[in-house]
C-alpha cells in the first residue's frame, strides 16, 4: 500500500514517486560532477544523462513485465502507461550502459571505461537514496521477524488478512546501507587515484560490480518479492546477475594478474577457494529455501563466504598491480 504524500486539488502525491525522483536527480548531479572532474568535459555526460532519463523508464517496465507478467494486461498495456506500476533495478541498469555505449559509438564520450567509472559512483548513490523509497510501501522486505522492531534491520507491514503489523526484515534498508558504503569507499578511490595520478580507468566500475554484486547475492536473496527469470524460480535474477558481476570482476583481475606477473602455479589456490567459497553460498541459499526456520544460520556462513571471496579478489587485483620482479643478473 502506498502512502500519500500530498494530495493537490483531486490528485494523490505519493511518497515512493517522490523519492525516486529525488534518488534520480542525486545520481545525474553526482554523475555531472564526477564526469567533468575527471575528463574537464561535460557535453558527453549531457548526452548519457538525458538517453539514460528516456530509456532507462522503458528497459525497466520490460524487465519487471517479463519478470511479473501477471502485473499488467500485456505488454502492451505495461509499455504504454508509465503513471503507474513497477521498475525494475535492473532495467535501470541496463539502460545507463546501452545510453553510455550508444554516445560512445557516436563520439559523445573518448574513454568508455572511464565513463563507467563515474556512473558506478553515481548509481551508489542514486540507490542509497532510491531504495528509501520503500519506507513509503510494502515492498522489498524479508521474512518476519522477532526481538526487534525497528530499523536498521526490520520495519512493519500491515498484515492484509489480520490488519496488524508485522515485524519483517528491512532489506530496503540494508541495500541502502551497502550502497552508501559503496559510494564512500567508491568516491574515496576514485579522488585518491586521481590526485595521486594511479588512476586506472574501468576499475572502479569493476569494483563496484565486486562489492555490489556481491552484496546482492545475500540482500535479494532475503526478499519476499524477488523478480525470476520465466526459465528459473529457483535463484531470483537479482542473484543471478549479481553472480555475474562479481565473476566478471575476478575474471578479468585474474587476466590482469596473469598478464603483469606471469603465470604461476599457485594462482590456482586462489581460484580455487574462490570456487569453492560461492559453491558453500550456493549451497547455503538451497537449505535457505528447504530449511527457513534455520535461515539466520545459513545467511551467516553466506555472508562469510561472499566476504571472502570478495577479499580474495581484491589480493588478487592487488597483486596485479604490483610489477614482476626481475632476477638479479651475476656477472
Amino acid at each position: 500500500m502506498e502512502k500519500i504524500g500530498f494530495i493537490i486539488g483531486e490528485e494523490f502525491v505519493y511518497w515512493s514517486p517522490i523519492i525516486l525522483a529525488i534518488s534520480v536527480v542525486a545520481a545525474v548531479c553526482a554523475f555531472l560532477a564526477l564526469y567533468s572532474f575527471s575528463t574537464g568535459k561535460l557535453l558527453g555526460a549531457l548526452l548519457i544523462s538525458a538517453l539514460s532519463v528516456g530509456l532507462c523508464p522503458v528497459f525497466g517496465r520490460f524487465v519487471e513485465w517479463y519478470c511479473l507478467p501477471d502485473s499488467f494486461e500485456s505488454l502492451s498495456a505495461a509499455m504504454s502507461d508509465f503513471t503507474s506500476g513497477g521498475y525494475a533495478l535492473t532495467g535501470i541498469f541496463a539502460g545507463c550502459l546501452v545510453a553510455a555505449c550508444l554516445v560512445r559509438l557516436a563520439g559523445g564520450t573518448k574513454n568508455l571505461p572511464q565513463t563507467l567509472d563515474c556512473m558506478a559512483i553515481a548509481g551508489c548513490l542514486g540507490i542509497c537514496v532510491g531504495r528509501l523509497n520503500h519506507l513509503f510501501n510494502h515492498l522489498d522486505r524479508g521474512q518476519v521477524m522477532t526481538g526487534s522492531t525497528s530499523l536498521p534491520l526490520v520495519y512493519p507491514v500491515e498484515n492484509s488478512t489480520s490488519g496488524e503489523p508485522e515485524y519483517r526484515l528491512a532489506t530496503f534498508m540494508l541495500q541502502s546501507i551497502v550502497a552508501g558504503i559503496l559510494f564512500v569507499a567508491l568516491l574515496a578511490y576514485f579522488l585518491q587515484s586521481r590526485v595521486r595520478k594511479t588512476q586506472r580507468h574501468g576499475d572502479t566500475f569493476l569494483l563496484f560490480l565486486l562489492g555490489y554484486g556481491g552484496s546482492q547475492i545475500l540482500l535479494d536473496s532475503t526478499r519476499y518479492d524477488s523478480l525470476f527469470l520465466r526459465s528459473n524460480g529457483f535463484v531470483s535474477m537479482v542473484m543471478i546477475l549479481g553472480a555475474i558481476g562479481l565473476v566478471l570482476a575476478i575474471v578479468l583481475f585474474s587476466i590482469r594478474l596473469v598478464k603483469n606477473r606471469g603465470w604461476r602455479w599457485w594462482y590456482l589456490a586462489p581460484w580455487v577457494g574462490i570456487v569453492g567459497l560461492l559453491t558453500c553460498a550456493g549451497i547455503m541459499e538451497y537449505l535457505v529455501q528447504r530449511r527457513s526456520n534455520q535461515a539466520l544460520f545459513f545467511y551467516n556462513i553466506m555472508f562469510i563466504c561472499l566476504v571472502l571471496v570478495m577479499a580474495i579478489a581484491l589480493g588478487i587485483r592487488l597483486l596485479a598491480g604490483q610489477k614482476k620482479r626481475r632476477k638479479p643478473k651475476y656477472a
